[in-house]
Order: C-alpha cells, then sequence, then structure tokens
C-alpha cells in the first residue's frame, strides 16, 4: 500500500476533512470532520477602525510564498498560552508537499527584514481552508487576514473555511454552522474556479472607487485560521496592487497600493 500523501490529502479537504495531531512530537496523524464548522462569510468580513487605520497606514510588507515552510514553522512553535500544537512533522511535511503542488500557501507580513506574523492555508478550487496563524508583533496577523481576504474575493473564491469557531473569529464576522451545510457549500465551492492572483484584475476595478466603510469591532489574539493561493515560483512574491501582475500571471511583483485596495475590495463585496 502506498503511503498518504499530498494528493490524498487534498482528497480529504474535497470531502470536508482536515488532519490534526495530539502534540508537535506525536507521529500520529487523524482526520477531522466536525459537527460544527467554522466559516467567515467573504461578504460580510468585518474590519474595526482601529485595524483599517492600522491596515490603511502598511506598517508591513506583505508578501505572498516567499517564506512558506518559515511560516508553519512559526505557526507549530509554542508561544504564549499554548504550549502544544495540532501540527506535527508528518503533517508539516504533507502542507510542504501541497505547496509544491500549488494547493498551500502563505501571507507574510514583514518588517524591518524581519518575519512579524502570518498565516497559511490550503486552497482548492472556489475554497480556501485556513490552518494556522501567528504573530511575532501587533496586529501582524490580523493585516494578512485583511490582505488574505481581499484577495480571495478578488480571485473568486466563495468559501473562506475557518475549521473551528472561536469568539476571536466571530467578531470578524465568523459563523458557526452544521456539517450539512458546510459540506452543501463545500460541494458548491468545489465547482468554482478561483484564482488566487486575480486581484491584479480586479485593482483596476477597485482603483476606480473611493471609500471603505469600516465594520463592527476586532479583538485581540491569534486564531487557526490561514491563506492560501497559487504558489509562486522560484519563492519571489507577489504584493496586493492596482498594477496588477507581469505577462504570465506568476511570481511577478506588482506595484502595489497596499491596504488601501485591499479594504476597497473587501467593501466592494459587503
Amino acid at each position: 500500500m502506498s503511503a498518504f500523501d499530498a494528493r490524498d490529502l487534498l482528497d480529504c479537504y474535497a470531502q470536508g476533512v482536515f488532519p490534526m495531531a495530539d502534540a508537535r512530537d506525536d507521529a500520529r496523524v487523524f482526520l477531522v470532520d466536525p459537527e460544527r464548522r467554522g466559516v467567515i462569510p467573504l461578504d460580510r468580513f468585518h474590519v474595526s477602525r482601529r485595524l483599517a487605520r492600522t491596515v490603511r497606514g502598511d506598517p508591513f510588507e506583505v508578501r505572498v510564498d516567499t517564506a512558506f515552510h518559515a511560516v508553519v514553522l512559526e505557526c507549530a512553535a509554542s508561544g504564549p498560552g499554548r504550549t502544544e500544537t495540532w501540527i506535527n512533522r508528518p503533517i508539516e511535511e504533507l502542507y510542504l508537499q501541497l505547496h509544491r503542488l500549488g494547493h498551500a500557501h502563505s501571507v507574510e507580513c514583514w518588517q524591518d527584514g524581519e518575519l512579524a506574523g502570518g498565516l497559511y492555508g490550503v486552497s482548492l478550487r472556489g475554497a480556501f481552508f485556513g490552518e494556522s496563524m501567528f504573530s511575532r508583533r501587533r496586529d501582524a496577523s490580523k493585516v494578512a487576514l485583511v490582505h488574505l481576504v481581499a484577495r480571495l474575493i478578488a480571485g473568486g473564491y466563495v468559501l473562506l473555511d475557518a475549521q473551528f469557531m472561536t469568539e476571536h473569529l466571530r467578531q470578524f464576522g465568523a459563523l458557526e454552522i452544521l456539517r450539512t451545510e458546510y459540506h452543501r457549500r463545500l460541494s458548491e465551492a468545489l465547482q468554482v474556479e478561483a484564482d488566487f492572483y486575480g486581484v491584479g484584475a480586479a485593482a483596476g476595478v477597485a482603483g476606480s472607487t473611493a471609500g471603505f466603510g469600516a465594520g463592527s469591532a476586532l479583538g485581540g489574539g491569534d486564531a487557526a485560521l490561514g491563506a492560501g493561493g497559487a504558489v509562486v515560483a522560484g519563492g519571489s512574491s507577489s504584493t496586493l496592487g492596482a498594477g496588477g501582475l507581469a505577462a504570465g500571471g506568476r511570481g511577478a511583483a506588482a506595484a502595489t497600493t497596499g491596504g488601501a485596495l485591499a479594504l476597497q475590495l473587501i467593501a466592494q463585496a459587503s
């Protein structure tokens, strides 16, 4: 019997289940299909006024897929309030395989040449499955999440799976739905062809529209929530930008308008 690999894991995601482990040093992997599932509706994503000001100020350089493994390792590390992690080494390796296949992606916030925060997850057609996020500096993971949501909206995604519901995620507009409803939404999302780098085309539309209406309050702290898109060949970056991507559509750095554009895309979807 062949070993369980990344393509097998993609099949699991398509069926609505995802991997977990009890601890970093526990090699066992089990698959989870919760009775209740957390999702973040992309047309009801909430951004507080304070966070909106931070995002507009562009305190971080936001990159995609330039340090995927580093983001996974940061998410797997223990920290204050988190002595154990569900990301063990077999799961880490599976996500690295998915990344090489173009189905697992990171959104990263860099500051002064250092990785300040970020998130990662799995992309499959019109669904994005959030996995984990981390911060080393204030608001870094939240800024990454805002940029993720903007990219998903621009790329035509219809489902952002947050896995388990938390009070923190509820403040972004997350909902808890029953397994049957989740599987219905997933089935619909798998019929959609989405493009993480579709932000280039959407930027031209967003650039002609001004304004952003701030949403409800956003709480502090991090959550198990990830980001994704298409793999960037050679590890180059693609920032959210009004200029779009260079010919070929992958791996090119875009002229960026940063956080203001991300907020416009989110506002237009609401």
